[in-house]
């Protein structure tokens, strides 16, 4: 189900892009997931004769009165479609995009290590990169808002330079960790400290504030085991400031993480995405509590893993 995972978590990035870029749906689509050739259609299920395809999106926006309006958009096509121009968005997409979305999709791969010339190379060059990546960069260059931090931004901030053990700095285009060591380069860091080091960047220059969204594709891949509370916890607080999060994960421990740290007043959703057996069809389940996600195949193969480890320390084979 990872690639069922990604591909949720792009469109929802296309769709919220959109209305700030004002870019075209089906093109913005088609730059993000990036099929050969980039031939749209290639997004469609694949089957022996042609077949079409559609991906529906709503959202609720509060309005004035304290109501709230629905609002959907559907963006059509077929396995031989081409061109994005060729495809058909249909429904409220024109009041879609009178209302913008701040969103911020974090992807796998790091970048921030990589930044120095990335930018003008991938204006000037046809380079294969879904669009997730120059567009993650573009964020992190913002400047950083003027004025001191309000508190729940100062308080994540420090909490971020804890686990850093510095601060972000940028000189050229190139960044680095500012620390009693001095300036480290983020070529020479670890990984996971370079994702910190990323969140720390889009809190300084307020592109996670409330009211925005931010999507974490696998935020446990190459994350030190020890940072994993620090990240969960950064995440619940960017929640409670009005930031909605879209986390996407195979790890156990991030998992029961958020399960252990949230309370009562937190607003948390498990989606659990699986195949039906008799239909083939990608089914979604939805529970508020831990407890009831079904299927949880990281659980149950976490709990396989304990059983085999007591099978083995009582002589069993």
């Amino acid at each position: 189900m990872e690639r069922v995972k990604r591909m949720f978590l792009k469109l929802l990035y296309a769709a919220s892009d959109i209305t700030e870029s004002k870019k075209g749906l089906a093109e913005k689509v088609n730059k993000v997931f990036l099929p050969s050739k980039e031939q749209i259609g290639r997004l469609v299920k694949r089957s022996a004769k042609s077949s079409k395809g559609f991906v529906e999106w709503v959202r609720e926006q509060g309005i004035e009165g304290g109501t709230k309006e629905e609002i959907n958009m559907r963006l059509s096509m077929t396995s031989h479609t081409k061109d994005p121009d060729q495809a058909t968005l249909s429904r409220a997409h024109r009041r879609w995009m009178e209302l913008p979305v701040k969103f911020v999709y974090i992807p796998v791969k790091d970048m921030m290590a990589n930044v120095p010339g990335f930018r003008a190379l991938y204006s000037q060059c046809h380079i294969h990169f879904e669009e997730v990546y120059p567009d993650i960069i573009d964020r992190v260059f913002l400047p950083a808002l003027k004025g001191q931090p309000d508190r729940d931004r100062k308080r994540i901030l420090e909490l971020l330079q804890e686990a850093m053990e510095g601060k972000v700095i940028t000189k050229n285009e190139e960044f680095f960790l500012k620390n009693k060591q001095g300036e480290l380069e983020f070529t020479l860091l670890a990984e996971g400290i370079r994702k910190l080091a990323l969140l720390w960047v889009l809190i300084q220059n307020g592109t996670l504030l409330k009211g925005s969204m931010l999507c974490w594709d696998e935020p446990e891949t190459n994350l030190n085991p020890r940072l994993m509370k620090t990240v969960i916890s950064i995440l619940i607080e960017l929640q409670r400031m009005g930031v909605q999060v879209f986390l996407s994960t195979h790890d156990y421990v991030i998992l029961k993480e958020l399960d252990l740290q949230t309370e009562e007043k937190d607003s948390v959703k498990y989606h659990a995405f699986s195949r039906d057996e008799s239909s083939a069809e990608i089914v979604v389940n939805s529970t508020d509590h831990y407890l009831d996600i079904s299927p949880n195949a990281i659980d149950e193969t976490f709990g396989d893993l304990v059983d085999r480890e007591i099978t083995r320390s009582m002589g069993g084979s």
